[in-house]
C-alpha cells in the first residue's frame, strides 16, 4: 500500500448530539365519512351462481374464437404447402421433357 504524500489532517471528531421532541400537539378530530348516494350492492348466491355461468360462457366463447382462428392459419398454411410441391412437381416434370 502506498503511503499518502503531503498534507494528511487527522480525521474529524464527531460528537453526538441529543434529540429533543417537539411538542406533541393534540390529534384533528376526524369527521366521519358522507354518507354514499350509490346503493349497496348485495351479493346473493344466485347472483354470484349468474357471473360465474356468465364469466365461463365468455371463456368458452373466446377460447372456441381462438383455436378456430388457429386452425384456420393451420388449414392455410398446409394448403399452401401442397400447392408449392404440386407446382414444384409439375415445373420439374416440365423440364425433364425438354
Amino acid at each position: 500500500m502506498p503511503t499518502p504524500t503531503g498534507h494528511v489532517s487527522p480525521p474529524a471528531v464527531v460528537e453526538p448530539t441529543t434529540i429533543v421532541p417537539a411538542a406533541q400537539t393534540p390529534p384533528a378530530p376526524v369527521a366521519p365519512a358522507p354518507a354514499s348516494s350509490r346503493p349497496v350492492v348485495q351479493l346473493t348466491p344466485g347472483t354470484a351462481l349468474a357471473l360465474v355461468g356468465g364469466g365461463t360462457a365468455v371463456v368458452l366463447v373466446v377460447s372456441a374464437v381462438l383455436v378456430s382462428m388457429l386452425l384456420a392459419v393451420a388449414i392455410t398454411g398446409a394448403s399452401v404447402a401442397v400447392c408449392a410441391v404440386v407446382l414444384r412437381s409439375l415445373l420439374a416434370s416440365e423440364t425433364k421433357r425438354r
